[in-house]
């Protein structure tokens, strides 16, 4: 309702008969445009409806409330035919768009390129009429972080003022100490910052964060190394993970709190969330995981948990199976586990389960 509001107001245009307006007696002449906004805004306040001017863009409130601190009276002949105007163009609109770029922007996120999308928002911020704050709120916090701890305590206070509470303490949050306290207590002093610096500001922090090379791949690097060892064979993960130990003690620790292996379902996952994954694997492939499973101590966990928490009929049969299987060699074990292991994440990823809290 607010986006056709709009269109309706910005598209009103004179009407073709003269109308008396206002002024001096006898002085007959069309409404502008933005005069007929103004009427339209000015009847919506006296009758106490809520008028969504805030949704336009901040130079067409401005030019709205300019012209009507300038306007006087209107008489009746010309209220109603701005009225009926107005009502007509409101009732004509069958589609709205996003008023402004950045509003563009975020509706054709995902189906434009990162490279166009930057041009576009860089030309946005030099035509001067988009508020920078507006795309800066909107932003996640991990994208802004960097930004804030590179910026001097007196930007970085300017900052946590314009975002949302909630955003503002999260960043606060993971300042060092230090630099923390600082801020805070800056912020008490932007009381009097004059609102083109608190613009300014913001054009300077969008062009840093514009600024940044695209990101090639969505995951970070503990991630992306994460899912790989997650499906390579028990003898290549912990050789790579070795061999990180020696590298960078730190990733590699991060990279183990990344895994998730055919060892941590029993910690990893919900008991009433086997039933699912037990439907979703092959019965051959349990069982070959299980039959393996079974046969080494820090794995004969998982297998009770599995045939602890599904029905006895489905336990008794994988039970009988698993007995029948005979031995399992290594490379079989390793892909059925693999499987069940891929299985969870596929779940996960549709949002059919939910993982407990990352190990240590």
């Amino acid at each position: 309702m607010a986006d056709q509001f709009g269109q309706a107001l910005a598209r009103i245009t004179p009407v073709p008969r003269a109308i008396s307006f206002g002024g001096r007696s006898g002085e007959r002449r069309d409404p502008t445009p933005r005069e007929k906004a103004a009427i339209i805004v000015r009847l919506m306040l006296a009758e106490g409806a809520s008028v969504p001017v805030a949704a336009l863009p901040e130079h067409m409130q401005a030019s709205l409330t300019e012209q009507m601190g300038q306007m006087r009276l209107v008489d009746r002949a010309t209220l109603s035919a701005v009225i009926e105007e107005f009502l007509t163009e409101l009732e004509e609109v069958g589609l709205s768009f996003p008023g402004g770029i950045d509003a563009a922007l975020t509706m054709m996120d995902g189906h434009i390129s990162p490279t166009a999308a930057s041009r576009l928002r860089r030309l946005a911020g030099a035509s001067g009429k988009a508020d920078p704050w507006d795309r800066l709120t909107s932003l996640p916090s991990d994208r802004i972080l960097p930004v804030l701890q590179a910026e001097s305590v007196e930007v970085a206070a300017v900052m946590l003022s314009k975002l949302p509470v909630p955003k503002a303490a999260e960043l606060l949050g993971k300042l060092p100490g230090d630099k923390a306290r600082k801020v805070a207590y800056a912020v008490s002093m932007t009381g009097n910052v004059d609102p083109d610096t608190v613009r300014r500001i913001g054009f300077s922090l969008l062009a840093q964060l514009d600024a940044q090379p695209a990101r090639a791949f969505d995951a970070g690097p503990v991630e992306r190394v994460g899912a790989i060892l997650n499906v390579s064979t028990s003898a290549t993960r912990d050789d790579v993970l070795q061999g990180l130990d020696a590298e960078d003690a730190d990733f590699a620790d991060q990279v183990r709190r990344a895994i998730f292996t055919f060892a941590h379902i029993p910690a990893r996952i919900m008991p009433r969330d086997v039933p699912k994954i037990v439907r979703m694997v092959e019965a051959p492939v349990l069982v070959t995981a299980f039959t393996a499973a079974q046969a080494q101590p820090q794995l004969a966990e998982v297998v009770a948990f599995f045939l602890d928490n599904t029905s006895q009929r489905l336990a008794q049969s994988l039970r009988e199976e698993m007995a029948e299987r005979g031995e399992v060699k290594e490379r079989d074990a390793d892909a059925a586990m693999s499987a069940v292991v891929a299985t969870i994440r596929q779940l996960e990823g549709a949002g059919e389960i939910v993982l407990n809290g990352d190990q240590d």
